[in-house]
């Protein structure tokens, strides 16, 4: 099988984890650490006015943490792409190590 035939399929595979749980999981919370930190700072002081509102309002907790986890994937992909191609580009050129 071919190399990208691989990498389609893992990050198939990754893509339906991520979507995994908020499908099965309809009724479940999942809350991120932004909303409890929002709370946290309204409670000490309550005339606190954000810096900037979001450009994009997901359509639910889930999504936004989809999308949370789809941009760690990427980033984590990115960089073990890169560090794999500085560790071949090392051993291509007879260093070793």
């Amino acid at each position: 099988m071919k190399l990208w035939k691989k990498n389609v399929i893992l990050i198939l595979v990754v893509v339906l984890l991520l979507a995994a749980p908020p499908l099965l999981m309809k009724n479940a919370e999942f809350a991120g650490a932004d909303g409890l930190a929002e709370e946290q700072i309204l409670q000490i002081n309550p005339d606190y006015e954000p810096w900037f509102n979001s450009l994009l309002e997901p359509a639910s907790g889930e999504i936004e943490s989809l999308l949370f986890a789809l941009q760690a994937a990427v980033g984590a992909g990115l960089v073990g792409f890169v560090l794999g191609r500085l560790t071949g580009r090392k051993t291509d050129s007879g260093i070793e190590g």
